[in-house]
Order: C-alpha cells, then structure tokens, then sequence
C-alpha cells in the first residue's frame, strides 16, 4: 500500500463536514428543532381513551356491508 494512499469519503460526507466546520451550532439546532416535534412527553389518559374509542376496520374497506 502506498504512503500517499487516504481512506475515502464521499461527496455527502465531505459536505456535512464542512458544514459542520462552517456552522458549529448545527447540532443543537437540529435537537432543539427534533424537540419541538419528536420529544414529547405522551398524556398516558389521552392515549388510553383514543385506544379505547377506536373502531375496528372491516377487511376490504370500499365493499358494503352484507346484511
């Protein structure tokens, strides 16, 4: 193996270093904004009764109901 031989990185990998390197505040950014949608604390009530008043699916939906 050659001495100027470097591993390789691709286009993609390149870029987010270097945005990274552009911007350090990136990752915190991307968690404050993770949190405004992903990291929620579930109301526990809220979800058992949404469980509970569900109505169940009949196999094919667009076919009537035979009588």
């Amino acid at each position: 193996m050659p001495f100027f031989w470097k591993p390789y990185t691709s286009d993609v990998t390149q870029f987010i270093g270097e945005l990274k390197a552009r911007k350090p505040s990136l990752e915190a950014e991307q968690r404050a904004g993770r949190g405004l949608l992903w990291d929620r604390a579930l109301d526990r009530n809220a979800l058992a009764e949404w469980r509970e008043a569900r109505v169940p699916q009949q196999p094919y939906v667009y076919q009537t109901k035979a009588k």
